[in-house]
């Protein structure tokens, strides 16, 4: 799996690679040259006492030194860009990949899990790759080259190299070969770590509200230990590589120097073969280290390119069609056909037999107790999941069928859990329409009721937003969220009980002043509260994932049951003509009288 992803990212820069083993060749050539060139000047200049041989091979040693240092500079400074370059593109490959999944996809995997992949688990291959290039061309010619020259100045002592290369093998495998389950396990905890950290962070005040701070830190504790304790593991094991090769590597010199000693004093062998000899083994030592380190980082990222493949490999479940329609004939049509949702390997759909339709300049209020499938039914409509029973038709085209860019730009999309990006409050307005001039910015935040607000920051439209908006209130962020998506102006909005957050002066103010920006448009709300839909022109109430009745609001109380209970359950103020033309009208009845009001019927 490393291979194919190490063969795969660097297709694209084979001149690069090329370029970097011609330059190693050369090093290596030019190093492997200058032990042969020092025992020359030994045995022929030194010994025979010729300033002239060493004068003219010492010049030569010089000109091979500085081609050598030319060429090392060369391959590392070309190495570092390659693989900075391979891993930029891994990275940016696995997060377009994340970027075309599906809630199930992003569930299956993990949202923490997901990040150490696109971060942790590349940086791991790209350490490898950084690492191997150093030693892909260098190490083995180095070796090899050394195991020959060696053969040239003593056959007979060069006997030792074969045993030291049988030992050195036996080492590295017996060391290694036990590091691959440890590093699927820490890579396992890691993924653990960070997604402890994510939920400490993120539900930090529900932490501190609940003082359960102590517990969360038990919790982090021990996971983080147990990453800890196998990393110690891991960690022990790999400090026996250096010892053990230092130990091999120095047994064997000593060995070279007693050997070699007797055969120079009975004449079978020259002072500068020993020399070169030593030298030639201490190239070898310095390729051994240069392949220890790679060992030392190719099981973790072994582990780590698998993990990259699992996310490259995992198809979209809902995918871009083959021929895409780009237009939707029925301006604002939206049409669910016996639509439903079930997950993989649920017993009961999320959705089922769901029939619905809505056209321009109509409002249709979905109503229904919590799991009833409501956002689930503007998921399908957005396409984050695909029907599994039926279909969904907007602008009379199926959306499976349907370009993907159409469907945004006819569709928005308002959340209940409204997200700002880091940025300004401009940068996240024109999400919604990039050529948003500041003029079109105010504007909707003038009928998001977001202005006034957005005038009492600091710098106004360009006041900072912090990653996810929490340097504003839930409130404001909806509005703000209500806001980018005016900008768009889609044929079809969806609010995903959007107004939550808001008082009931506010929620009145807003909804009046929208009436008439989204008059043209086709709308499809989502609430819990009976007070928010009531003067929707038809309300849709969903119950376990199915239409239990549809009308207006007058027609539920006296015809269905579900309604009722709903309204029943709800036994809070409603104001008088909420939701009317009227932002003003807020007088509040009491519980009892809500419950009464409701058309007599309760």
């Amino acid at each position: 799996m490393l291979l194919r992803i190490l063969r795969t990212r660097l297709r694209p820069h084979r001149r690069a690679v090329t370029l970097l083993g011609l330059l190693q060749l050369v090093q290596i050539m030019a190093t492997l040259a200058l032990p042969t060139m020092g025992a020359a000047v030994i045995d022929h200049g030194v010994i025979r006492g010729d300033s002239g041989y060493i004068v003219r091979i010492g010049l030569g040693m010089l000109a091979v030194a500085l081609v050598q240092i030319t060429t090392s500079v060369g391959a590392v400074s070309l190495s570092a860009r390659t693989a900075m370059a391979m891993g930029r593109d891994l990275r940016s490959a696995v997060f377009r990949r994340v970027l075309d999944f599906s809630a199930r996809e992003v569930g299956q995997f993990g949202t923490p899990s997901l990040m150490t992949r696109t971060v942790n688990d590349v940086q791991q291959v790209q350490m490898l790759a950084l690492s191997a290039f150093g030693v892909a061309v260098s190490a083995p010619l180095m070796c090899l080259g050394s195991i020959g020259l060696a053969l040239q100045q003593d056959i007979p002592l060069s006997v030792l190299l074969v045993a030291l290369m049988v030992a050195l093998g036996l080492s590295f495998g017996l060391i290694l070969g036990r590091t691959d389950p440890f590093y699927e396990r820490m890579q396992k905890y890691l993924d653990r770590v960070n997604g402890l950290l994510r939920e400490r962070i993120t539900g930090v005040r529900v932490v501190r509200a609940f003082v359960r701070d102590g517990h969360e830190g038990e919790r982090f504790g021990r996971t983080n230990s147990e990453l800890c304790d196998i990393s110690l593991r891991v960690g022990r094991l790999l400090a026996t590589i250096a010892p053990v090769v230092l130990l091999v590597l120095n047994g064997f010199m000593a060995a070279v120097v007693w050997i070699g000693a007797h055969r120079i004093d009975s004449g079978a062998m020259r002072f500068g073969a020993l020399s070169a000899f030593l030298s030639y083994l201490t190239l070898i030592l310095m390729s051994v280290l240069m392949v220890t380190f790679v060992c030392l980082a190719m099981p973790r990222a072994r582990v780590s390119a698998e993990r990259i493949q699992q996310v490259l490999t995992t198809e979209p479940s809902v995918t871009a069609p083959p021929r895409p329609v780009h237009t939707a004939p029925a301006t604002g049509r939206l049409d669910l056909r016996g639509a439903g949702f079930r997950y993989p390997g649920a017993k009961e759909p999320v959705l089922s037999g769901i029939d619905l339709s809505a056209g321009p300049g109509e409002t249709v209020a979905i109503l229904g107790s919590t799991g009833s499938g409501k956002t689930t039914l503007l998921n399908l409509v957005l396409r984050h999941f695909d029907a599994t029973e039926g279909s969904v038709h907007v602008g009379g085209v199926d959306v499976r069928a349907l370009d993907p860019e159409t469907l945004r730009r006819t569709v928005g999309f308002v959340p209940q859990r409204a997200y700002l990006f880091s940025g300004t409050v401009a940068d996240n307005l024109r999400f919604g329409n990039p050529d948003a001039t500041d003029d079109d910015l105010w504007h909707a935040l003038e009928i998001a009721q977001a202005r006034e607000f957005v005038q009492r920051l600091p710098e106004g439209l360009d006041s900072p937003i912090t990653q996810g908006g929490t340097n504003v209130s839930g409130g404001q962020r909806q509005r703000l969220a209500i806001a980018r998506t005016l900008l768009r102006r889609p044929d079809i909005y969806l609010f995903d009980d959007c107004f939550s957050a808001l008082d009931y002066a506010t929620d009145a103010a807003l909804r009046a002043a929208l009436a008439p920006e989204i008059s043209r448009a086709t709308v499809l709300t989502v609430a819990q509260r009976v007070s928010s839909v009531q003067h929707a022109q038809r309300i849709v109430v969903l119950d376990e994932g199915r239409v239990a009745a549809t009308g207006t609001h007058q027609e539920l109380l006296r015809t269905s049951t579900a309604y009722q209970e709903i309204a029943r359950s709800q036994l809070t103020a409603i104001p008088h003509h909420y939701g009317g033309s009227d932002p003003d009208a807020t007088a509040v009845t009491t519980p009892q009288e809500a419950v009464h009001g409701l058309g007599g019927q309760l």
